[in-house]
């Protein structure tokens, strides 16, 4: 009886000294991999700050591009507007031969089909 319990008890230090070496292994993996080096050659800072002026630059040139489409919204959105007053002008011409071309957005004699200015 003694014989077997010293064999359980051999096991039972095998097993939990296997386990304790596992764990304390893999804690130390752990904390090797978490060991980050922060511009240790330099070589890490000259890739970023290259990568932050082709960053800056795409941010420039699609702001100006931008701006440009910007602009012709804002001179198509001003000749609709410019149209749309110039047709109501002419619609409510005392000239009763004015009439608004919609192809051409003027306001033309219906006699001689020259521009009149309402």
């Amino acid at each position: 009886m003694i014989n077997t319990l010293t064999k359980k008890q051999v096991i039972r230090t095998i097993v939990f000294s296997l386990f304790l070496g596992l764990s304390v292994s893999s804690f130390s993996s752990v904390a090797a991999s978490t060991n980050v080096t922060i511009n240790g050659d330099g070589y890490d800072n000259v890739l970023d700050k290259e990568q932050a002026r082709q960053m800056k630059e795409d941010w420039d040139q699609k702001r100006e591009l931008r701006t440009q489409i910007n602009q012709r919204e804002k001179i198509e959105f001003n000749k609709v507007d410019k149209a749309i007053d110039e047709r109501d002008a002419c619609l409510k011409s005392a000239n009763v031969y004015a009439y608004w071309e919609p192809e051409t957005r003027r306001c033309l004699d219906s006699n001689t089909g020259r521009p009149v200015n309402p």
